[in-house]
């Protein structure tokens, strides 16, 4: 996975990447920070190409994600006027609604290899806000199936 290049990776194939990874695997690519920091950046950078405007219409949301166990990383996205931009870090505005998952969590749901509401319900994933937007978020993006 160090020598992987993800920049030639199609989504799809992520996801099954993804789906053949053990949560102990996982958790061994977040333990390794430019690993780590490598796949964080290229999911975070994918997501406006995996934007469906259409379905967003009016949709105006600041969504801040923070993923990571112990130690977090923070990206926010902005959806507004048809479109999707991702910066890191946090911004002084106030999101609409905040989403915390550990690593392992994150990968699975941006691979469609989890169920966000299976992960909200069991406390993998944590909504802080509007968790009406956090429930319908996944309609917004071209998910990838393994």
């Amino acid at each position: 996975m160090a020598d992987l290049d993800f920049a030639g990776v199609s989504p799809e194939e992520f996801a099954k990447i993804v789906k053949g990874l053990s949560n102990k695997e996982i958790n061994e690519i977040a333990r390794d920070e430019v690993l780590r920091t490598r796949v964080l950046a290229e999911v975070f950078g994918r997501m406006g190409r995996q934007f469906r405007p259409e379905t967003a219409g009016t949709l105006e949301a600041l969504i801040r994600w923070k993923v990571g166990d112990g130690h977090e990383a923070v990206y926010e996205t902005r959806i507004a006027e048809g479109t999707c931009t991702v910066t890191e870090g946090r911004s002084d505005a106030e999101p609409r609604v905040t989403l915390v998952m550990g690593d392992a969590e994150f990968l699975k749901l941006v691979s469609g290899n989890s169920n966000p509401v299976t992960m909200f319900m069991t406390r993998k994933l944590k909504i802080a806000g509007d968790v009406a937007l956090a429930a319908g978020l996944t309609r917004y993006f071209d998910i990838p199936k393994a």
